[in-house]
């Protein structure tokens, strides 16, 4: 499977997997339900497919594909297939951001802790597009961002830690979870404007990272503007990542996994994986969604939780496959 045929296919799997996503759900609805919501819009069956189902299947599909955009931007940027959107400390530094909002109080403000936590994420991102600019070495920026996700990690265990209440507490921690639960329409347009930003950013940069794959020195000597590329680049990752971190909290491994269930149809080459990397990020997280709804407990799951169970599995057979080939 490669090419045009790929992409057709990831395309039909996300529709398929976002209508059975709409379809199933708490309440159980028959056929001439489904025709009632689609005359009847503003009927009772309506309400529950349109305004509640449907913005949770988008959001997942939406958070789904700029993680996965994010991952393919950073393997391709760190030229690393270990990278992910949290390797440059921008999941950690937006989840900072969001709970300094919520241990502050100001959960009851509409829109606070999602501006607190892209605040966060632009923050770590600015950071790092400083650094990259001045470190071209792709090891140095990941062990850079490292520092830079332990330093914002701590800083959140000591917002656990100075906690007024706990509440407040259990507020945090639930938020970092990871859920799209309860979003509506207001909110997918909230994440999308800075995420088509990030996603631009990483569209135009996607030349530098094709030019990157031949080495720092033939791309230096390209003639292409490498440090602005790879500041879009870091930029795009960033924002991606901060959009998709004010949405619906902390979800990991969604950024590892996407670009490496494509790479082998599109290639190598990081700019033929970006548009299949977003595409199977989304069928990736509509479907943990759907897990996360119909696995029967008596809490429903969150979203990172799901995403951590299946994700960490793949993360350790990623880390085998790259050892046994740096060792050959």
């Amino acid at each position: 499977m490669s090419g045009r045929r790929g992409l057709v296919l990831l395309a039909a799997l996300l529709l398929a997997a976002a209508l059975l996503a709409v379809m199933i759900g708490e309440t159980p609805l028959g056929a001439s339900d489904y025709l009632a919501a689609l005359t009847r819009p503003g009927s009772p069956v309506g309400e529950i497919l349109w305004t509640i189902r449907a913005p949770r299947v988008v959001m997942a599909g939406l958070i789904g594909a700029a993680l996965g955009l994010a991952g393919a931007a950073l393997q391709g940027l760190l030229r690393n297939p270990l990278a992910d959107p949290g390797v440059l400390g921008v999941s950690a530094s937006s989840g900072l951001g969001a709970g300094l909002a919520i241990a502050l109080g100001l959960a009851a403000v509409p829109g606070a802790i999602e501006i607190a936590a892209l605040v966060g994420a632009l923050a770590a991102g600015v950071l790092v597009v400083v650094l990259a600019a001045r470190f071209r070495e792709p090891e140095t920026l990941i062990l850079l961002g490292v520092s830079i996700s332990a330093f914002a990690g701590a800083l959140s265990a000591l917002v656990f830690n100075l906690s007024p209440s706990p509440v407040t507490t259990a507020e945090v921690l639930t938020w970092m979870l990871g859920s799209v639960a309860n979003r509506d329409w207001p909110d997918v347009a909230m994440t999308l404007a800075p995420a088509s930003i990030g996603a631009l950013l990483v569209v135009w940069s996607a030349r530098g990272l094709t030019m990157l794959t031949l080495g720092e020195e033939t791309a230096a000597l390209s003639g292409l503007p490498m440090a602005r590329l790879r500041a879009a680049a870091v930029a795009g990752a960033s924002l991606l990542a901060g959009a998709a971190v004010a949405a619906a909290g902390i979800i990991g491994f969604v950024g590892l996994a996407a670009p490496h269930l494509v790479r082998r149809g599109a290639g190598e080459d990081p700019a033929r994986t970006l548009l299949p990397s977003a595409l199977a990020g989304a069928l990736l997280l509509v479907l943990a969604d759907l897990a996360a709804r119909v696995i029967p407990t008596e809490q429903e799951l969150k979203l990172g939780v799901v995403t951590a169970l299946f994700g960490a599995p793949l993360f350790a057979l990623v880390a085998w496959r790259a050892a046994r080939s740096w060792r050959a």
